[in-house]
């Protein structure tokens, strides 16, 4: 995974602050925007290029934008981190469960 910085300013004045991550075939875009009443925003897009569509020239991209404003930003990122910690924790049981599986042996708390 990688994460760009953009300069925000160059190209959008309502464009306050710009990250891009880059996993695998998808690419996150975490903007902070200004809306036209000067209220803040947070605007969450995903970007995947559609095969088979488009050219090199002119690729074709299926986008799904999320708008948090600034009143609701700590709920969201309470839910958020609430599921980010139930999936490491669930990948930490998968994993444990592997490892039982090849290697017979106890795991974790055992």
């Amino acid at each position: 995974m990688h994460v760009y910085m953009n300069s925000p300013q160059d190209t959008d004045p309502d464009l306050l602050f710009s990250r891009c991550v880059k996993a695998g075939k998808r690419l996150y875009y975490f903007d902070v925007r200004r809306d036209k009443h000067g209220e803040r925003y947070l605007a969450l897009t995903e970007s995947k290029r559609l095969k088979n569509q488009g050219d090199a020239i002119h690729p074709v991209f299926e986008k799904h934008k999320l708008f948090v404003y600034h009143e609701d930003l700590e709920k969201f990122i309470h839910a958020l981190d609430s599921a980010a910690d139930y999936l490491r924790e669930e990948a930490d049981e998968a994993a444990c469960e592997g490892e039982r599986d090849d290697l017979d042996a106890p795991c974790g708390d055992e």
